[in-house]
């Protein structure tokens, strides 16, 4: 390869860099005895019916493709199973795609509908996979920063952004509960989202992937108002703690869904048939899984929301997914980089800057308490004793 050619490359990737989330789990993973909170793992095994179905696959030699969009079965399932869940409407044979993990989703979903010069409207914080997808389609992110406002984009900014921006807007992203801040939208705020989204015409992203892990009432999808614009992604990661098996899924009206199965379809060819025979069991069988991993969730983040709060920093309480999203106390490092570092380094816990999530993100911190309560009671305290610390430092110099 010629030195012009690598150079082009890095010109025209230079927007694109590692996951920050990734680089930093893996800078923390050095430190001996680490206790990380990091990553948005489920720590629970892929149920015993789900693992004994993707056993049966193999001893019936199912290791040929599957179609492009899925084995008819699994999308029949899942087609049955938003039904039931979320009353969402899909077409099994046309309205439904399989993808490897909502990641390749996310990318497919961008890459398909975004052109050159299109605008992305991304509420911040928020996982950041969404940015490099867009920036790689040569489209531009557009930030609106929900801090000020309890981590829920209100109708106002919304609209206020939608006239900013004009006809250059091709979606919108909503992804809730809410990764990085647990926070997650009621039917009333939907409704009122929905009803400034269907005057423009632009996509609605709907990334559902935590829709089983949500506190107190049914997750309401944003796809229940606005059908005709909505494009869902979700999967069977956290519902089923099915991370590696890598099984997410695509729905929208078939004219779009056949469009997003173009670039789908010559992106990974097919998801893995032993693992879309898995997930069929899931979906089939085990539509209530994520129920006894919720109730456990549910617990930790109790835990670890009065925890913290009794440290000193500050909370909004999760209502859905496995995060905590707590904010730095005014007399510790505000860089979030640099208190992760040094909390690291000292009290040997690891959590993820928030300022890798976007505007508003900065100053804060995001736990996983996908960690089992020992785990969490031990990073508590060392948390606890770090706070002290400084306290004690700060208080000897006055």
């Amino acid at each position: 390869m010629t030195h012009a050619l690598v150079s082009k490359m890095k010109k025209e990737l230079s927007l694109i860099q590692p996951s920050d989330i990734l680089k930093f789990d893996q800078e923390a993973s050095g430190i001996p005895g680490i206790i990380k909170l990091t990553i948005g793992e489920p720590d629970f095994n892929t149920p015993e019916h789900v693992k004994e179905a993707g056993k049966r696959s193999i001893d019936h030699n199912r290791s040929h493709y599957a179609p492009p969009n899925g084995t008819p079965e699994l999308r029949q399932a899942i087609s049955h199973f938003l039904e039931k869940k979320y009353g969402l409407f899909y077409n099994a044979d046309h309205e439904i795609l399989v993808t490897a993990g909502a990641t390749e989703a996310i990318y497919t979903v961008l890459t398909s509908i975004l052109n050159p010069g299109d605008k992305v409207l991304i509420p911040t914080p928020i996982f950041p996979l969404y940015i490099p997808d867009t920036l790689l389609a040569k489209a531009e992110p557009v930030f609106m920063d929900t801090s000020k406002n309890g981590f829920v984009l209100s109708p106002e900014l919304l609209e206020q952004t939608l006239a900013e921006h004009g006809d250059a807007v091709k979606a919108v992203i909503f992804n809730f509960p809410c990764n990085p801040t647990g926070v997650t939208y009621r039917r009333d705020q939907i409704e009122a989202l929905a009803n400034v989204l269907k005057k423009h015409d632009i996509f609605v992203i709907c990334d559902d992937i935590y829709s089983e892990l949500t506190y107190g009432d049914r997750h309401v999808s944003m796809a229940e108002y606005l059908p005709d614009q909505a494009i869902v992604i979700n999967g069977a990661s956290k519902s089923h703690a099915m991370t590696g098996w890598r099984i997410g899924f695509i729905c929208a009206p078939a004219v779009i869904a056949t469009e997003l199965g173009k670039i789908h379809q010559f992106t990974i060819t097919s998801t893995a048939t032993v693992a879309q025979d898995a997930a069929l069991e899931a979906f089939e069988n085990g539509m209530d899984d994520g129920i006894r991993m919720r109730a456990e969730y549910e617990k930790r983040r109790d835990f670890v929301y009065e925890a913290m709060r009794k440290i000193g920093f500050g909370c909004v309480k999760p209502e859905g997914a496995f995060y905590l999203f707590a904010k730095i106390p005014d007399h510790m490092i505000q860089n979030s980089m640099a208190f992760s570092r040094d909390l690291a380094r000292k009290a040997r816990v690891a959590v993820i800057p928030g300022g890798s999530f976007g505007p508003g993100g900065e100053g804060y911190i995001r736990i996983s308490y996908a960690a089992s309560m020992e785990q969490l009671h031990e990073a508590m305290h060392r948390i606890a004793e770090y706070a002290a610390k400084i306290e004690e430092a700060q208080g000897s110099v006055q």
